[in-house]
């Protein structure tokens, strides 16, 4: 609608045009600022050319009304309008709010450390992405999804170390914990079933902890796998750190050649502090070993090298230190550093029944997305880290996700949802032949709740453009608030406007159901 609404102003006015929607719905669908910013140009009163552009929008057969008022020119869709849209988009599910021509995104997100199963914290970031993806994909971009495996290091060391000691506490052997090793059940778990597969001989000698580390990661990243697919979530691409390195030596060369970085106390510095961080980097320790910086450096440069428009990483809130020099070297290599997006995720505080949640057993020292999944269910898990924006702190409580009432949003989005498809049980119709009847003659509750409905394709572009995906989740909440009002205060079955009343209620859950899946999520029929 906001689209054919820029369209016919465009023909009368040879300026960028800005459109609002009036908080107040008696003014009007939108209203419009372009007379103040027009008044500058042609050096005329904002009033006058506000009254003279809505005299010619009144010819327009979209807009039944069109008001200046104060400099603005408010603008009310027609009924006629609002039923040919939502004729189309009830006969054009899959093609509601769908876009095309826009850019190639390569989006990385979770590329959480292979060393065990996915923490409630990680689940966030993988949530978000995910629907990121989702919604990106449906208004026009062309995105792929890429994790990034963490499995070069010390952290894959001392995993192999972890399940090589409990292997020998399992068979028996002496064994002198360290200080710092991967603690839970899961590493007792993996332990056991490494001495099955690779032989107890492996669990003799340390030199054989590198092995038995590749064994581990392998088998950790197939659980990650397992968790992300019990929440629907997968990926186009997977890149192995541990496979950059082989690079690392050309790449090194391309930053001297490039000035990008000095030597100085036998280390090798990026110098990072030339675009805007707050120090230079090391990128080789004295004894030559590139850090963990130098993975960044090479990912990036060739993530740059596979000509995507755009890249978005999704970070841990931890991370933020590393966006400055990630993005130096990124310009280093005479690429624009503002084509590389990092949207920060804020961890998660879990309550039950108002307490903090246990941690699990199984993790050590994290609550598992998989036991949550387990409690609540994916669709609850996802709708909810989806409430608030990506980097702010969330927390909630599980056993709130559990109740069937009107405090659980995702059953409250549902019932409405059901509730549509019970009406049409009752009347004894189906939802298709209702398509062609005609919304005129409704009252201005139904035309607010059908132009709210219809609204879903910018709520969607919004979303994506703003990167702020909560939206989605309010308008649903909204809609379905409006739906289950309006449900109350008419009745449908047996009445004149039957028809009618139904084919708003199957746009209303057209809209439901379409957000829902750009939730991952899929709308109940019933409740």
């Amino acid at each position: 609608m906001k689209r054919k609404v820029f369209e016919a102003l465009q023909k009368h006015v040879d300026h960028p045009v800005v459109l609002e929607k009036p908080k107040d719905r008696n003014f009007g669908h939108y209203a419009t600022p372009i007379a103040f910013s027009l008044a500058k140009v042609l050096r005329k009163n904002p009033m006058l050319i506000a009254e003279e552009l809505a005299e010619k929008l009144r010819d327009e057969e979209m807009f039944e009304k069109v008001d200046a008022l104060k400099g603005y020119v408010n603008i009310k869709l027609s009924a006629d309008f609002l039923d040919g849209y939502a004729t189309w988009a009830l006969k054009n599910e899959e093609a509601f709010g769908k876009g095309e021509g826009g850019k190639r995104i390569l989006l990385e997100f979770v590329s959480a450390n292979p060393t065990g199963p996915l923490h409630i914290g990680h689940a966030r970031g993988a949530v978000w992405g995910d629907v990121l993806a989702r919604i990106g994909n449906h208004v026009g971009y062309a995105i792929e999804r890429e994790y990034y495996v963490n499995d070069a290091g010390n952290q894959i060391y001392l995993l192999g170390l972890s399940v090589y000691l409990a292997g020998r506490e399992h068979l028996g052997l002496a064994v002198e914990w360290p200080e710092e090793y991967y603690r839970g059940e899961y590493i007792v778990e993996l332990a056991q079933k490494a001495v099955e597969a690779l032989g107890e001989e492996m669990f003799a000698d340390e030199g054989f902890i590198p092995q038995i580390a590749e064994w581990a990661k392998d088998r950790m990243l197939e659980l990650i796998n397992e968790n992300l697919a019990e929440v629907g979530i997968f990926f186009d691409h997977y890149v192995s750190e541990k496979s950059l390195y082989d690079k690392w030596d050309e790449i090194f060369t391309k930053l001297v050649e490039r000035d990008a970085v000095y030597e100085k106390e036998g280390k090798w510095w990026l110098r990072s502090t030339e675009h805007g961080d707050e120090k230079d980097r090391v990128v080789v320790r004295e004894d030559g070993r590139p850090t963990y910086l130098a993975g960044d450096i090479i990912y990036h440069y060739l993530k740059f090298e596979r000509g995507y428009d755009h890249y978005i990483n999704i970070w841990g809130a931890d991370h933020h230190g590393y966006i400055a020099r990630v993005k130096a070297a990124i310009a280093f290599f005479g690429h624009d550093p503002q084509r590389l997006e990092i949207i920060l995720s804020q961890m998660v505080s879990l309550l039950k029944n108002g307490e903090p949640y246990k941690m699990s057993k199984r993790a050590g020292n994290f609550i598992l997305m998989q036991d949550i999944v387990k409690e609540i269910g994916p669709d609850a898990l996802r709708f909810v880290f989806l409430t608030k924006k990506s980097d702010t702190h969330l927390e909630f409580d599980v056993e709130e996700l559990k109740k069937e009432d009107n405090s659980n949003p995702i059953y409250y989005i549902n019932y409405a949802h059901a509730r549509v498809f019970s009406l049409f049980e009752k009347a004894g119709k189906s939802q298709a032949s209702v398509f062609g009847a005609s919304l005129e003659g409704l009252d201005d509750a139904a035309y607010d709740l059908l132009f709210t409905a219809l609204l879903l394709p910018e709520v969607l572009e919004d979303a994506f453009e703003t990167r702020q995906l909560q939206k989605v989740t309010d308008y649903l909440k909204h809609l379905a608030g409006m739906y289950h009002k309006f449900y109350y205060d008419h009745k449908v079955i047996g009445t004149p406007h039957e028809e009618k009343l139904l084919k708003l209620s199957a746009m209303v859950a057209l809209s439901l159901r379409v957000g829902l899946k750009m939730l991952g999520i899929e709308a109940a029929k019933r409740m």
